[in-house]
């Protein structure tokens, strides 16, 4: 097995695998855009079916258009999922999620030349969506596996052009899952393979990242009431400035986050000034908050602090606050066994890499309370993804196929 991964040499293949996958929905801006239903999705998953089937896999669609491609093994009640998501955001990247379907296809291509037949069936996906950027719902492929996603979740949704979702979900060839059958209950595991979409392995030059944990995430939006006057007339000391009072939280903010420190981050991505004209002192100010931790009481501690500095500041700047929790979602851990077996097969391969956490939401984070679940990442130039700038050096590529090669030797033949 070791002699056989090292000699491999999949750098061209996975490469030219991936600029052919960007080919359906290349945008003319640069990037890809392959939104959920739309003709360049159905092109794209069509297209796959064709090469997962030429390549001697049994390949079906699901009834949303989740699309799988199986190996069959002796025991078909069993089943080692891989792969990822099809959809990119608008004007994204080549990588994002397709990675991992291109990836899981090669290593299901190999794993049958020098194997055969494994012991259970392993499966590759290609998950219809997960970034949410057509329609106001995200991870329907992934939670119609685990039996999550409801008809009434997306029934009355449009997209900003005004298309139902349900008429862009028929048009395209699909329709809802019969939800009285329940989740697949043959899964036993699911690796999903990822560019980092951060830059932590690109700086310490390791090539693949073993995830062990998906931080948790809460999301704010923070408006501020104060008063809107004249910049000429108000003296300083009447002011009810609401910017000035968003500025101090801001810093108090990014000031708490940093002396926290890793992995705790905190990011204020969206800033709103009121009547935002040169001349008028601002009477309101609308700001997000994004505070990320692997630990959930990480999160709860730091933003209990974190709000009552801010209620504090209100008082002091004489405005009014008012703060909405839209987003609180738990740290995700990864299976331990399965998170142990591919470290292992990483250092019996010879592999680079580190054990780390991902910072971004997954497909796996849908996964891993459901079935026991680990990410294997690759590096990302400059950390940058969802843009046309997105690149990963196909040697790293090419070594994350290879982790999942061993990956999925182990827990599909062993």
């Amino acid at each position: 097995m070791k002699d056989i991964i090292q000699n491999l040499d999949l750098t061209e293949e996975t490469d030219s695998r991936l600029e052919w996958l960007a080919g359906f929905g290349k945008d003319p801006k640069g990037g890809v855009s392959r939104l959920l239903y739309t003709k360049e999705w159905v092109e794209g998953q069509h297209a796959l079916k064709e090469w997962m089937e030429s390549e001697g896999l049994e390949a079906q669609f699901d009834d949303i258009g989740n699309l799988f491609g199986t190996l069959k093994g002796k025991n078909t009640n069993e089943t080692i999922l891989t792969g990822s998501h099809v959809d990119t955001v608008t004007n994204g990247g080549r990588l994002d999620g397709a990675y991992g379907i291109v990836a899981g296809i090669i290593a299901l291509k190999y794993l049958k030349k020098h194997f055969g037949e494994p012991l259970r069936n392993i499966e590759v996906v290609s998950m219809a969506e997960e970034e949410g950027s057509r329609f106001p719902y995200s991870f329907w492929g992934s939670k119609n596996i685990v039996g999550l996603a409801k008809r009434e979740d997306v029934e009355n949704i449009s997209d900003f052009e005004g298309v139902p979702f349900v008429e862009a979900m028929k048009k395209a060839g699909f329709n809802f899952r019969d939800e009285s059958k329940g989740p697949r209950e043959d899964l036993k595991a699911f690796v999903e393979v990822h560019i980092e979409q951060g830059k932590v392995l690109e700086t310490e030059q390791i090539a693949v990242g073993v995830v062990n944990n998906i931080v948790g995430q809460r999301r704010y939006t923070v408006e501020l009431t104060g008063e809107a006057n004249h910049a000429g007339t108000t003296p300083m000391g009447y002011r009810q400035d609401a910017v000035y009072a968003a500025s101090h939280m801001i810093h108090e903010i990014i000031s708490m986050a940093k002396e926290t420190g890793d992995p705790l981050v905190t990011t204020v991505g969206k800033f709103e000034a009121y009547p935002n004209i040169v001349n008028v002192v601002p009477g309101k100010a609308i700001f997000t908050i994004d505070v990320r931790h692997t630990e959930k009481e990480a999160i709860v501690s730091f933003t209990e602090k974190m709000t009552a500095r801010m209620e504090d500041i209100s008082k002091e700047h004489e405005v009014e606050m008012n703060i909405d929790l839209w987003m609180d979602e738990d740290p995700v851990p990864m299976d331990q066994k399965v998170v142990e077996l591919i470290e292992k097969q990483c250092k019996d391969n010879g592999l680079n890499y580190k054990l780390m956490h991902s910072g971004a939401g997954h497909d796996s984070q849908i996964f891993a309370p459901h079935v026991p679940t680990a990410m294997l990442f690759v590096p990302s130039r400059k950390g940058i993804s969802h843009n046309p700038a997105e690149y990963t050096e196909p040697k790293d590529l090419a070594e994350g196929v290879k982790g999942l090669i061993g990956a999925l030797y182990e827990l599909g033949y062993k």
